[in-house]
């Protein structure tokens, strides 16, 4: 286990009404949600942004210190957060990105840390059928004003997406002058793990609450950092195409250290031999973690 570099999760979840990431209106009476065109059809997803936020929001959750905002000290400069990752897991796990302004004939500065959680946005395997959800607001009409009619873009379907976590980064590099102890890299890495179990973003939830923990995952402990299952895990006959899986498996034999399947299995009736459920899954790559770090 200690020659592997990365732990990558590609995920489906099952949206069966929901509008999970919003875009720009395209109509001022119609709140629209992020699309990709592929071939003329339109597929809605979540940018890997808006995961970021609700990866955050659930260590939060958790009880994890998060780091402040703060504004930039430069004009026209965006906001960044407080830059310590020894003390913030947020800082460790999604990097920042900072300037300095110039001060007394210095040139400013800037500091960096890239992400060791790489994010892919969750897109759908299902196209966008115009679905809309119409709403009235009537409290202008108690105010003695008109109902304020309103339509929301709304979508069912199979969602997909990764993320990959570069262990040998993790608690070290860019922002440390020490690296942290293996235990602290651990519990780092366990508590995304939850956090990621339990996925839940607060976009547009207060009247379209959507559950988008994973329900379906295919994980793999590498040598290298490749998302090897990004484009492999598709729909079929009901569950997922083993057979693309196991090409996939065949094909990365030699950099697959550890691989585990696991599924939410009266949602699917096609899976790869040896699936486990969800939870046996996820104790599995806490065992991978654990057994890195030591």
């Amino acid at each position: 286990m200690k020659n592997a570099k990365s732990l990558t999760i590609t995920y489906l979840t099952l949206v069966s009404f929901g509008s999970l990431n919003g875009s720009d209106k395209e109509a001022d009476n119609i709140s629209s949600i992020k699309k990709i065109t592929r071939d003329t059809e339109q597929f809605p997803y979540v940018s890997a942004q808006a995961i970021r936020r609700a990866l955050r929001d659930q260590l939060a959750v958790m009880g994890r210190t998060l780091s402040e905002v703060v504004a930039a000290t430069i004009k026209k400069g965006a906001a960044t957060t407080e830059q310590d990752p020894v003390k913030y897991i947020d800082d460790d796990l999604f990097g920042y990105m900072g300037t300095e302004e110039a001060k007394e004939g210095n040139k400013g500065t800037s500091k960096k840390r890239t992400s060791p959680v790489r994010v892919s946005p969750l897109v759908s395997l299902h196209k966008y059928e115009g679905d809309l959800d119409f709403a009235t607001n009537f409290m202008g009409v108690e105010a003695g004003g008109d109902p304020n009619i309103f339509e929301t873009e709304i979508h069912s379907g199979l969602y997909r997406g990764t993320i990959l976590i570069e262990l040998d980064r993790v608690g070290c590099g860019e922002g440390f002058t020490e690296e942290l102890s293996n235990s602290e890299k651990f519990e780092r890495v366990k508590d995304l793990l939850i956090a990621f179990k339990n996925l839940w973003t607060s976009g547009r939830q207060t009247r379209f609450l959507a559950d988008i923990s994973p329900k379906f995952i295919a994980a793999a402990m590498l040598t290298t950092k490749n998302p090897i299952f990004l484009e492999s895990i598709v729909p079929k006959n009901g569950g997922v195409n083993v057979e693309l899986i196991n090409e996939t498996i065949e094909d990365y034999e030699k950099e697959i250290v550890e691989k585990v399947f696991g599924a939410r299995k009266g949602l699917f009736s096609n899976l790869p031999e040896g699936t486990v459920s969800i939870g046996e899954a996820f104790d599995k790559m806490m065992e991978w973690i654990d057994e890195y770090y030591k």
